[in-house]
């Protein structure tokens, strides 16, 4: 953006204002997504345990897909005459979430995690799309295609914490911690019974 926030020019069709308010959604996406592909490496590297090579293997794919919706995302703040912002400090300034909490731990644990934090960014997704139906359907047609793939990622996540009977080792977990532990839990029960 130029200074003071607003834009010296926007895409045709698109009033000024709108076009602010835009760029200050893709801002935000452009944040999450930043932070989920290097949290997806972080995990990647910091994975161990049993199912480690089908993990290691499944979030490698996830960093590239995700790293690509970044640079759509800081070409379409750019076309939209903003100044897309990407430096490390600058995201951690202007996250409202915080930094992924599991170092190095089993394939369980991270993917318990990884189910926290892909609610989170599907979420935030979903609310970007539903502001952007009155700002401008082309951005909203972008992030809809993104969280399309984000859901398929999460389902990849997710199948590996269902029980047979559809349920969730995870379910009602609302921090990254919590839903490590009840999934390394449910994983230890299932090992030995």
């Amino acid at each position: 953006m130029a200074t003071n926030g607003k834009l010296r020019y926007t895409t045709p069709g698109l009033e000024t204002a709108d076009a602010e308010r835009v760029v200050a959604l893709l801002q935000d996406r452009l944040n999450a997504t930043t932070d989920l592909h290097l949290t997806l490496k972080h995990v990647h590297w910091n994975v161990v345990g049993p199912h480690f090579i089908s993990v290691h293997e499944m979030i490698d794919p996830q960093v590239d897909a995700v790293r690509g919706f970044s640079d759509a995302i800081a070409e379409r703040i750019a076309t939209l005459g903003g100044s897309p912002v990407g430096t490390p400090g600058a995201l951690v300034e202007q996250r409202s979430w915080d930094e992924y909490s599991i170092g190095r731990a089993t394939t369980q644990e991270h993917l318990g995690a990884l189910d926290v934090v892909y609610q989170g960014v599907i979420t935030s997704y979903r609310d970007a799309i539903q502001e952007l139906d009155d700002l401008d359907l082309v951005t909203q047609d972008m992030l809809i295609a993104h969280t399309d793939a984000l859901e398929l990622f999460h389902w990849f996540i997710r199948a590996h914490l269902e029980d047979k009977g559809g349920s969730l080792s995870t379910s009602g977990a609302t921090s990254e911690a919590e839903a490590a532990n009840a999934a390394q839990q449910d994983a230890t029960e299932a090992a030995t019974a």
